[in-house]
């Protein structure tokens, strides 16, 4: 199973194509479009989510809701494109209107147009812009449903925004929730700090970050590897959450604060009784020795501030090489509700992969068949 995504932030559409899903997997059109519309959503967006409505539009794969078995083509419709059809345009447009060279510390600006040979930063900002995201998230909803077949569920919360942090443990039931709070918080007393930091942050014209909690659900014993370093679960789904834009860094389980715990307190021990082994604790987050044990799979990523900034921070101009304010773009105080959902998108992707291949099969029939078999 493979996803590839193309398409520019302005340009008219975004688009992917997933190959691999297996035959009569049945789509619920309007569940992928709600979970585009939440990765609209949360406080602290900008502009750009009052003008785009995000949709799925299916091109192949699909009849009558049901997968074919052949690669799953779609796009999502750029709306904003007709405000700058004549600055974008394909068949031809006045490429000196928006030029940016005044490139952003923190962006991809200054190393994609030395690395791609450009003179304008925005033949690398259009790919490199967290709206590719719209499109993995729709491809997110596809497998998603794909998973939730054999009883897999993925769901999650913002634990921290800019250092104001939920220290609180939740059961997978309660993380749905969130998604009706502003923030995606589940803590109410640190969300309304939380909001009351992101307005003053606006104020000042600067930008917050966070860190993200995903939780996976009901995924079966032995899925990934321990016989090769790139078959690992633990490896797979870091990547994959590295992978999403301002993710700066990620942890599984207890994470980093096991480095400070001693053995007896961070392994879980393992017991047995009416027919099956299981563990009290989870604080390997469901993955031994890069494969899933059965428990829960705990995933953290923090996201860093997003790099455009209202106020410009110093830097170059690209081709003056004077000193200069950083472009400013429409962007977010803080995109943290979307990164939340881009993740479970991102994880569902690469669990999807690593459920197929073990189970092989080509149509639904057959893989649930051998779902239900293994231990």
């Amino acid at each position: 199973m493979k996803l590839t995504t193309a398409g520019e932030s302005h340009g008219k559409a975004l688009t992917g194509i997933i190959e691999g899903l297996p035959s009569n997997l049945l789509l619920d059109i309007e569940e992928i479009n709600a979970l585009l519309a939440l990765r609209q959503s949360g406080y602290g967006r900008g502009a750009r989510q009052k003008i785009e409505r995000d949709k799925i539009e299916i091109l192949s794969g699909v009849r009558n809701r049901l997968t074919l078995g052949s690669p799953l083509a779609f796009l999502v419709v750029n709306k904003d494109y007709e405000n700058w059809r004549e600055y974008m345009a394909p068949e031809g447009c006045d490429v000196q209107k928006r030029v940016l060279t005044r490139v952003r510390p923190g962006h991809a600006d200054l190393t994609g147009v030395i690395k791609y040979d450009q003179t304008d930063a925005r033949n690398v900002l259009e790919r490199a812009s967290a709206r590719e995201t719209a499109v993995r998230v729709a491809a997110g909803g596809v497998f998603m449903q794909y998973l939730k077949s054999f009883g897999v569920e993925i769901s999650g919360y913002v634990k921290s925004v800019c250092g104001i942090e939920d220290e609180k443990a939740y059961a997978f039931e309660e993380l749905k929730r969130a998604k009706n709070e502003p923030l995606f918080m589940l803590d109410s007393e640190k969300q309304q700090k939380a909001m009351r930091l992101l307005d003053k942050l606006k104020e000042d014209g600067d930008t917050a970050g966070g860190v993200i909690e995903i939780r996976v659900k009901g995924l079966k014993s032995g899925f990934g590897s321990c016989m090769q370093y790139s078959t690992k679960l633990d490896a797979i789904l870091c990547a994959a959450a590295m992978s999403v834009q301002a993710i700066k860094g990620v942890e599984t389980g207890l994470g980093f604060k096991a480095a400070s715990l001693c053995g007896s307190e961070v392994h879980d021990e393992i017991f047995y009784k009416n027919n099956r082994f299981y563990r009290t604790t989870n604080n390997a987050g469901g993955i031994e020795g890069g494969m899933s044990n059965g428990e829960e799979i705990v995933l953290r990523a923090a996201m860093k501030p997003i790099p455009t900034l209202m106020k410009g921070l110093q830097t170059v101009d690209y081709l003056t090489k004077q000193p200069a304010a950083a472009a400013g773009e429409r962007s977010d105080v803080c995109a943290i509700c979307a990164a939340e959902i881009v993740l479970e998108s991102a994880v569902a992707c690469v669990l999807a992969e690593v459920v197929s291949n073990r189970l092989g099969g080509d149509n639904m029939r057959e893989q649930l068949e051998r779902y239900k078999n293994l231990r």
